[in-house]
C-alpha cells in the first residue's frame, strides 16, 4: 500500500497518532474522508483506514481494483468490517476516533451502529493538530510547490495584453498553472470555502466587493453560485491587479500573492503596498517557534494603526479577521493569525502571511507569502520580486 521510500515518512504519521491515543485512552481511529486517507496513506480510494493503538494500521477498500498488499482488504460495505475484524484476529474498539467534523450525519450514525463503541472521539480535531507539524517528505513537497508557484507567477506579466478582462487575464495564467504541473485541485476545509484555481481582483469596486467565504478578500465572482475574485472587470489604467493563484504543483499547497499594475498606481497606493513589505521584513525577524500567533496579528496589526491604514486593512468594506494561516494539503490549515489565538510557532509548522489592503480608487495591494517555521527562526519558501509589477 504504501511505496517503500515513504514507508518512514508514514510511519511517522501513524506513531504520532498512536501517541495521541494511547494518551487518550482511544483504541482506534477510523478514516474514510479523502484529504485523511491521503496524510495517513498517500493515495485517495473509496473505503476506509484504520489504526489500531497499536500495532500497524489496515486498509478496507471498496474501489478502486486490483491493490494487494499486506493488510488490505476488500469489503462491499461498511457492515463488513465486524466480520472482518474478527477473521484477522483484531479487536473492536470500545472507544473510537471518527471524522465527527467532515462525515455526514448519515455516515457518522452508520458507522458508530456497526462499531457501537461506548466512547467516541473527534478524529478531524485530532488530525488537524496532527498537520500542523509538516514531516520530511511534506516539507520537500512543500518546497517543490513553492519553486513551481514561483516560476508560474514570473510568467504572469507575459500574459497581459491591453484591454482584456480580469477573467482572461486569469485563463492565462490558469494555462500556465496546467503546463508547469499544476493539479487543478483547491482543498479547503469547512464550509463557506469554495475556490477554483486561485483568485484574481482587479481594481477598486471588486476589490472592495464583500464574499461570504472566509478568504482574505473577496470579489464579486462571474455568477452568484461562486461570489469570489475576477468578475470581467477591463483592466484599465491605474488599476491594481491582485494575483491570489494556488500553489498547487503538490499535494502540498503553497500560497502566494503580488499585485500587478495597469501603468502607474496612485501614491496611496504604493504606500500601502510597502506597509505590507515592512509587515512581512518584521515578522520574519521575530517569528521564532514559541512566539504566540496572536502576537505576530497585533504586530501587524500595530504597523497598520501606525501607518494610519486601519480602515483598508484586509479589506474595506468588510474586513478579515486574520492576517495568516496554515497550509498543507489544504489551503486553511492550522494555525491561524488571529488576534484571539492561544497557538504559539512551533518547528516544521508551514503559515502563510498575507498583510493585504484596499485603496479607494485603485483597488487591492499588498503580498503574500509562505513559511516554514524553522528551529531558531522562519524561511521564506515563496521567493519573488515583492514590489508592485507593471504591465
Amino acid at each position: 500500500m504504501i511505496p517503500p521510500e515513504l514507508k518512514k515518512d508514514y510511519s511517522l504519521k501513524w506513531e504520532r497518532m498512536q501517541e495521541f491515543m494511547q494518551k487518550e485512552c482511544i483504541d482506534g481511529c477510523l478514516l474514510t474522508i479523502d484529504v485523511n486517507l491521503l496524510y495517513t496513506t498517500g493515495k485517495i480510494y473509496d473505503g476506509y483506514f484504520y489504526l489500531p493503538q497499536q500495532g500497524e494500521p489496515w486498509f478496507f477498500i471498496r474501489k478502486p481494483n486490483g491493490w494487494s498488499g499486506e493488510h488490505i482488504v476488500y469489503i462491499r460495505k461498511p457492515e463488513q468490517l465486524p466480520e472482518v475484524f474478527t477473521a484477522n484476529r483484531l479487536e473492536m474498539p470500545e472507544s473510537l476516533l471518527l471524522e465527527a467534523d467532515e462525515l455526514s450525519y448519515n455516515e457518522y450514525v452508520r458507522l458508530t451502529n456497526i462499531f457501537n463503541p461506548g466512547k467516541k472521539e473527534n478524529a478531524t480535531a485530532m488530525l488537524r493538530r496532527m498537520r500542523e507539524i509538516k514531516t520530511p517528505y511534506e516539507i520537500a513537497q512543500i518546497r517543490k510547490c513553492a519553486r513551481l508557484h514561483s516560476k508560474t507567477y514570473s510568467e504572469i506579466k507575459g500574459c497581459f495584453r491591453s484591454g482584456m478582462t480580469d477573467i482572461e487575464l486569469q485563463y492565462e495564467i490558469e494555462r500556465i498553472m496546467r503546463k508547469n504541473g499544476s493539479l487543478g485541485v483547491f482543498r479547503t476545509f469547512g464550509k463557506n470555502m469554495e475556490i477554483f484555481m486561485g483568485s484574481i481582483l482587479a481594481g477598486a469596486e471588486n476589490g472592495a466587493a464583500p464574499s461570504p467565504f472566509d478568504f482574505a478578500l473577496g470579489g464579486k465572482g462571474l455568477d452568484a453560485s461562486i461570489p469570489l475574485g475576477a468578475n470581467g472587470t477591463v483592466l484599465k489604467p491605474g488599476m491594481s491587479v491582485m494575483i491570489d493563484m494556488a500553489g498547487n504543483f503538490t499535494p502540498y499547497m503553497t500560497d502566494m500573492t503580488r499585485t500587478f499594475s495597469v501603468g502607474k498606481l496612485a501614491e496611496p497606493a504604493y504606500r500601502a503596498h510597502q506597509v505590507s513589505i515592512e509587515i512581512h521584513q518584521t515578522v520574519m525577524n521575530i517569528a521564532k517557534p514559541g512566539i504566540s500567533c496572536a502576537e505576530l496579528y497585533n504586530i501587524a496589526a500595530e504597523i497598520v494603526e501606525r501607518n494610519n491604514l486601519s480602515a483598508y486593512f484586509m479589506g474595506s468594506k468588510q474586513q478579515a479577521k486574520f492576517v495568516g494561516h496554515g497550509i498543507g494539503l489544504q489551503i486553511n490549515e492550522l494555525p491561524v493569525l488571529t488576534p484571539r489565538s492561544k497557538e504559539v510557532l512551533q518547528p516544521d509548522m508551514v503559515f502563510a502571511l498575507e498583510p493585504k489592503f484596499v485603496i479607494p480608487d485603485t483597488g487591492a495591494v499588498g503580498i503574500e507569502n509562505s513559511y516554514l517555521v524553522t528551529g531558531n527562526g522562519v524561511e521564506k519558501l515563496t521567493v519573488f520580486p515583492e514590489e508592485i509589477i507593471e504591465f
